[in-house]
């Protein structure tokens, strides 16, 4: 299925066109009662999010799990081989048990973890390679205590490439309701609204003093803001999603204005690739309807793998027609004490001793200490709600 942009004005999607692959009516009631007789590939959670995100559209113009050449340029030059740009693979790897199945085969695809049939591939490449040049290229690290790099190293020795036919987005349409949106679904909000420029502010953390600068800079200079939770899995430290909804309503509800911020959540789970899964936050933001794409500081990192601006930089070497949303790079943010309010090193002129730097690693730190973060870190409304978190935890 293909589906022409439906919102003038907006940014097109990345290769022109939406391609939802999302089965719906008889198509999905047939395809099921195919698929039932096929043999099984079981999906990792990554595998799953990925297919998911490719039902959705949000993956455009991808039609299934990369082929090999597609794989190949991708890992050498964030490019596909018809030259499309795309920063990240997307691929599955056959899990131990599953059968031997060949090129031509036609399989059905089930999420190892929930047991559900998630869709089927039609495999039409079934070939090997180079874990270790893929952290490399993908990574830029071998080491495998790298959470992505480690992904990587846990899948099986052969890809599969092939269009898939998806049946399935899991939990997410029920769990989240009104905040889960397809790509389709968001265009259509920011026309309704009338919005042409939408900045879309990716975060797996709650919403802290220094994020909250970032994203009111942005409305300053656009029509609105996409606040866009990431909602698949991420690391065990990490704040569980159900907790950062919290957190996202409480601060939408009494600081940001109603009519200019859209907060809807996408099933995608974290590499934590820093400047190459920004590349890809970019794209698939351009799908979701976005003109520009929020990078602040360490963008998608993780520990000391990548420099503070080095999610920033990438998009320097970026041909402009080669992809329409365009970065809004936003430098270091902090409380400033003698500024008394946020201020970045763009704008405040004082010493650093003055400065008090927020970072979600911080505030876990802090958390889990039993410390109530301060004011210049975060609102009190989203304290509370972290606090109580951290106490309930911590009892069990």
């Amino acid at each position: 299925m293909t589906m022409p942009q439906t919102a003038p004005g907006l940014v097109r999607p990345h290769g022109g066109i939406l391609k939802p692959l999302l089965l719906t009516g008889e198509a999905l009631d047939e395809a099921r009662a195919r698929a039932a007789s096929l043999p099984v590939v079981h999906m990792s959670s990554r595998e799953t999010s990925d297919l998911i995100m490719l039902a959705v559209g949000a993956f455009s113009p991808l039609d299934g799990f990369m082929r090999r050449d597609d794989y190949r340029g991708v890992v050498r030059d964030m490019h596909m081989s018809d030259r499309t740009l795309w920063p990240v693979p997307i691929t599955l790897s056959p899990k131990p048990g599953d059968p031997d199945v060949q090129e031509g085969d036609q399989v059905a695809l089930m999420d190892e973890e929930s047991g559900e049939l998630m869709g089927t591939l039609r495999i039409e490449e079934k070939y090997g390679y180079d874990k270790r040049a893929e952290a490399r290229g993908v990574f830029g690290t071998e080491d495998e205590a790298h959470p992505g790099v480690a992904k990587v190293y846990a899948q099986g020795e052969v890809l599969l490439g092939g269009p898939v036919r998806v049946f399935s987005e899991l939990r997410y349409p029920e769990t989240y309701g009104e905040y889960y949106a397809r790509p389709a679904d968001t265009r259509r909000v920011f026309a309704e609204k009338g919005w042409k420029t939408v900045a879309a502010f990716q975060t797996r953390n709650p919403i802290h003093r220094s994020h909250e600068y970032c994203t009111k800079i942005a409305l300053e200079i656009c029509d609105g803001i996409l606040i866009h939770p990431i909602v698949g899995k991420l690391k065990g430290d990490d704040i569980p999603a159900d907790v950062r909804m919290d957190c996202y309503r409480a601060l939408l509800d009494k600081y940001y204005p109603r009519d200019r911020v859209v907060c809807r959540v996408y099933p995608m789970e974290m590499r934590y690739g820093g400047p190459r899964e920004a590349v890809l936050h970019a794209i698939f933001r351009q799908n979701y309807g976005c003109s520009h794409l929020i990078v602040g500081r360490d963008h998608a990192g993780v520990g000391k793998y990548y420099g503070p601006f080095d999610a920033q930089n990438i998009f320097d070497r970026i041909p402009a027609d080669e992809l329409e949303i365009r970065p809004l790079k936003i430098d270091w943010t902090f409380w400033c004490r003698a500024c008394e309010g946020m201020a970045s090193t763009k704008t405040c002129p004082h010493a650093k001793e003055e400065r008090v730097l927020i970072s979600g690693t911080e505030l876990r730190a802090m958390l889990d200490e039993g410390r109530r973060p301060p004011h210049e870190f975060t609102r009190p409304e989203v304290a509370d709600i972290l606090m109580a978190y951290y106490r309930k935890a911590q009892a069990q």
